[in-house]
């Protein structure tokens, strides 16, 4: 049965598999080893989901999850949910006892089915005879439409056992793009024709359709300007004048794009998953205005109402939409030329050395092709601010679920999947001490990943928060860690940053070094106020 698991997974794109092992998954291991798909060892099953997401971004291999019975289920709970929220077709397989023996054993037994049936796309028992039917459903679930995690249980019976089954049918071949038709398209196109102030917001359903070509070219033949989500950044590289950044999250980002966005008289929707965003982007257009989604599957989130629903593809929807460049000039006021203007003056730094200097000197001495990932926190907020993608996937983060820890194994799976490219992690400093161990990982492999962490002392954001609505400060402070000597322990080179020249020379050495590269950067306390 695992022989069959991991021929099917194989033939479906997977190349690695990560996680820890446990008695109830030696087979499934050999299975997967058996079909050409390498098992990763990590240092928890949550980094373990994350550098599998990692890979995924990076060449596409299908992402595969390894938790044994128990607590490495229970473990995995909260990377799975992440992979729901954030669109990953993360295929998580875990080793259960069998039927018989799970009526009179309980050690460890518990009901992994129940307890992740509300975060994942579907949840399925492997039976012995129908092995190949259900993990070519699982995988077909996992990818078609919006891409999401299902999870597959397998009996160690299952998973040992001798079998006559033929192996697994191969997943049935994609449809081709199929794009919206009909009357609603046609009064779309016609509305789009006359309008004067056009938008485009777009996020991570069309990152996952690879529409960013389709993307960029419709802003620009249209002269409409685009806002996407941080997950969505680079679908339009951002150096071109019609890129208005990530939006969602900072208040004073959106203190300049919600006002643009009202005044907008035909908002397309492109791919955009409104998960990201925070409760101000609920209906964030004035009633009475087109506002056009083009989605592959029914939107009914409820953060928005689209006067235009258009079921389809993105880009060849947004082809039929506007087959041909507009005939006038939109905005003819500038409106979004000064709008981003004032979100560039918004984030400049404020000070010598600061989170706003720190990610203005990284962009400024890594390569344009650098990959970052982003762990969440304030420092998360205003990175995505400042951070420049040009192209999509170039910001790796957590932006549906927001989860802590993600940041390093997202880096670990991005640089195991594109040796030599280059890629940096952005993590507060309790994100890192919550993930530590996984710098063992990465010393395990070999990975040249720059990891810079903001020493601050605090949770920042949540401090802010308690701030903001008068209470008291608990529950946020921690303890000073000497990162650089954690990381020259697990392996790895480590230094303390405290002005911007050090950022600098530590920055371009690291893109030489053979292991990963830690710099803690002392910014001090509340480091982050006013800074977004």
């Amino acid at each position: 049965g695992a022989d069959l698991i991991g021929a099917a997974l194989a033939r479906a794109g997977a190349t690695h598999a990560f996680g820890i092992p446990g008695g109830e998954v030696l087979a499934l291991i050999d299975g997967l080893a058996g079909a050409g798909i390498d098992f990763v060892l990590t240092r928890h099953e949550n980094a373990a989901g994350f550098m599998a997401e990692g890979l995924w971004h990076a060449t596409g291999a299908l992402p595969v999850l390894v938790a044994t019975l128990g607590p490495g289920v229970a473990n995995a709970v909260n990377v799975v949910a992440n992979a729901s929220q954030d669109r990953v077709p993360l295929i998580f397989l875990t080793g259960c006892v069998d039927a018989a023996m799970a009526e009179t054993y309980t050690h460890q037994v518990f009901d992994h089915q129940a307890l992740l049936r509300p975060i994942v796309k579907a949840t399925f028992r492997a039976t012995a005879g129908a092995v190949g039917p259900m993990i070519a459903k699982a995988i077909t679930l996992a990818t078609e439409g919006q891409p999401g995690p299902v999870h597959v249980d397998v009996p160690i019976g299952v998973a040992e056992g001798q079998t006559t089954e033929a192996p697994a049918p191969a997943p049935p071949r994609r449809a081709p793009a199929v794009c919206a038709e009909g009357p609603v398209l046609a009064d779309a196109a016609a509305r789009l024709a006359g309008a004067a102030r056009p938008l485009v917001i777009a996020g991570v359903d069309a990152v996952n359709e690879a529409a960013g070509p389709a993307i960029a070219a419709f802003c620009r033949a249209q002269g409409a300007p685009l806002v996407t989500t941080y997950k969505g950044k680079g679908l339009l590289p951002e150096d071109d004048p019609l890129a208005l950044g990530g939006a969602g999250l900072s208040p004073r980002a959106d203190a300049l794009l919600l006002p643009l966005v009202a005044a907008s008289d035909c908002v397309v929707l492109a791919g955009y998953d409104p998960i990201e965003m925070r409760a101000g982007w609920r209906n964030p257009w004035e009633p009475g205005t087109t506002v056009i989604e083009v989605a592959a599957t029914p939107r009914n989130h409820g953060m928005h109402v689209a006067s235009h629903a258009l079921c389809g593809a993105i880009a060849p929807t947004l082809d039929r939409l506007a087959p041909a460049p507009a005939r006038t000039v939109r905005w003819q006021d500038q409106t979004p030329a000064l709008v981003r203007a004032a979100l560039a003056d918004a984030f400049r730094p404020a000070d010598d050395f600061g989170p706003a200097s720190v990610f203005h000197a990284l962009r400024e001495v890594l390569p344009q092709e650098t990959v970052a990932t982003a762990d969440s926190g304030a420092h998360r907020i205003l990175f995505s601010q400042i951070w420049r993608c040009p192209t999509p996937r170039g910001l790796l983060q957590s932006s549906g679920l927001c989860t802590m820890a993600c940041a390093v194994p997202l880096a670990a799976g991005h640089a195991l999947g594109r040796p030599g490219a280059p890629v940096v992690a952005i993590v507060g400093d309790a994100g890192l001490e919550m993930g530590l161990g996984e710098l063992a990982t990465l010393r395990d492999l070999g990975l040249p990943v720059l990891i810079v962490t903001l020493v601050d002392g605090s949770l920042a954001l949540i401090e802010m928060k308690q701030r903001a609505s008068g209470r008291p400060e608990r529950g946020v402070a921690i303890g000073a860690s000497d990162f650089p000597a954690a990381a020259r322990a697990l392996g790895g080179h480590g230094a303390w940053v405290d002005d911007l020249a050090t950022l600098r020379a530590e920055a371009a050495a690291a893109l030489t070094r053979p292991a990963f590269t830690l710099l803690a950067c002392r910014i001090g306390p509340r480091a982050y106020d006013g800074t977004f």
